[in-house]
């Protein structure tokens, strides 16, 4: 018996002896087979930054011709992909839902109008749009304005049933609930911009002319759903700016605290509010006023009543359209919203539980396997998320030869490309390298957790697709700078 095969026999014989586990040695053997690649070389100089000492990185790289692995450390390791999860749950919608699909807001009655007076109540019916903005309500205004309304006697009332009333993901910190990130989720929701951070309200924080005094607070859009505390002063010129916008928990009361400099421009804040549906109605109400109407009812929350009519009606732009300030910009909202639509329209209602079930049924076409992925969210935002960075560079692998992939791609950020609507969250990232304008990726970023999944263009005309996933990082300061070298490395190949 040679050499080679007494080794191999000794170490099965260990195995089955319940010694060494099989398990052990093949992760051994993976990880000393061959010489190092020089793809393999330069990865691991960047991976022994101080920063990943204790931490758990993976990455996998494939041909984005052949789907070929080329190089992975960690790649069937399941670990918390933060906002590169988006990547999942946009393919499944768009998949399912399809680039054309649009949402859609209505406006109905229980009773006809006569003489420009409804004596009955006026429905704002939600279908989840993530888009509504005010010039939407208005838009709806302005269609019950041309058919001669001047007043409502009865109430004014939300229904938002088009999903559960569930309005938070399971894993949600409590502290996230007022961050923009972490708005609840409704079937009738308003943004306040076109970021699409629906179920948010911006705080402007302006400083006053004299040091020492308030600071002006504008309110945007302008409504009563919250309530103000502005205990913040103006500072002096140049100094430090310590202001903080808080919420109590449970509530809309809002608190601004800390200090601003008196030359200091005016600060932005968004900052999530308390039961968006009744926002939203408060925001309706103000849009009638201002086309003339009068309201003499309640505001309240309801459903629609059978054999109400249609008065007027409203719809967002198509998912491709979406899906791109979404990805470009990791909107936790519109995930999640997609995610409960998926529920309502593809499965057995408007929840996460039977959103995140179609989403699983597209698994095998998607290119996942079951035992590689856990989902709890659409967005990332929960730290049980799991999904191996072979599974993400699968997907990836696997949408370039969907229908829908050309959208699917140029929804994905542009490394370096300062135009926030191409650049996205990788604007102001590999700017001047090898690897600007040729890497479209989904970044990530949560508690100890990074991540970059995308494709690359390498310098010799090959494409890559790749996951990069940095998990239990206690110093994240340079975690970005890790993933952006990585790219830049797949870059110049």
């Amino acid at each position: 018996m040679s050499r080679s095969k007494k080794s191999l026999f000794v170490i099965w014989m260990v195995v089955l002896l319940g010694i060494l586990p099989l398990a052990q040695y093949t992760e051994h053997q993976e990880a000393h087979a061959g010489p190092q690649s020089e793809l393999g070389t330069k990865i691991s100089k960047v991976l022994s930054h101080e920063d990943l000492k204790g931490a758990v990185t993976g990455i996998s790289v494939r041909e984005a011709k052949t789907g070929k692995i080329i190089y992975q450390k960690n790649g069937d390791t399941r670990l918390r992909p933060a906002s590169s999860l988006k990547l999942v749950t946009s393919a499944a919608a768009l998949k399912l839902l399809g680039g054309n699909y649009r949402f859609k807001t209505e406006v109905y009655t229980d009773k006809k109008a006569v003489n420009g007076v409804l004596t009955g109540n006026l429905y704002l019916k939600g279908y989840g749009d993530p888009t509504l903005t005010t010039a939407d309500l208005d838009k709806l205004s302005k269609q019950l304005k041309k058919k001669g309304i001047r007043k409502v006697k009865g109430n004014l009332v939300a229904d938002d049933s088009w999903y559960d009333s569930t309005r938070l993901s399971l894993d949600l910190p409590w502290s996230d609930e007022q961050e923009y990130y972490g708005a609840q989720i409704s079937g009738l929701t308003v943004s306040p911009d076109n970021d699409y951070d629906a179920g948010t309200v911006i705080i402007q924080v302006a400083p006053a002319a004299k040091e020492g005094k308030a600071p002006s607070i504008k309110v945007l859009p302008k409504t009563s759903h919250i309530k103000l505390s502005n205990k913040a002063k103006t500072g002096k010129a140049d100094s430090k700016k310590t202001i903080k916008v808080t919420r109590k928990h449970g509530t809309n009361q809002l608190s601004i605290t800390g200090s601003i400099p008196k030359n200091s421009s005016a600060s932005k804040y968004w900052i999530a509010v308390e039961n968006p549906t009744g926002y939203t109605l408060e925001l309706f109400k103000r849009s009638l006023a201002k086309e003339g109407i009068k309201t003499a009812g309640k505001m309240t929350a309801g459903k629609v009543r059978t054999g109400a009519v249609k008065l007027a009606s409203d719809q967002s732009a198509p998912l491709k359209e979406v899906v791109k300030p979404y990805l470009k910009l990791s909107n936790n909202t519109i995930s999640e919203v997609l995610v409960k639509e998926l529920g309502r329209v593809k499965g057995k209602g408007g929840s996460w539980e039977h959103g995140l079930s179609v989403i699983e049924k597209q698994y095998n076409s998607l290119g996942i396997n079951h035992n590689n992925i856990l989902m709890r969210d659409g967005s990332g935002v929960s730290h049980v998320n799991l999904i191996t960075p072979n599974t993400l560079s699968n997907v990836l692998y696997k949408a370039q030869s969907a229908s829908w992939y050309k959208i699917y791609l140029n929804s994905l950020p542009v490394a370096g490309n300062s135009d926030r609507s191409v650049g996205g969250t990788l604007r102001n990232r590999m700017k001047g390298t090898p690897a600007e304008g040729k890497v479209m990726a989904k970044t990530g970023s949560i508690s100890t957790v990074s991540s970059l999944s995308g494709y690359v263009k390498g310098n010799a005309g090959n494409k890559y697709t790749f996951s990069i996933i940095i998990n239990n990082a206690i110093e994240e300061d340079h975690l970005k700078t890790i993933e952006d070298q990585i790219a830049v490395i797949l870059a110049s190949e």
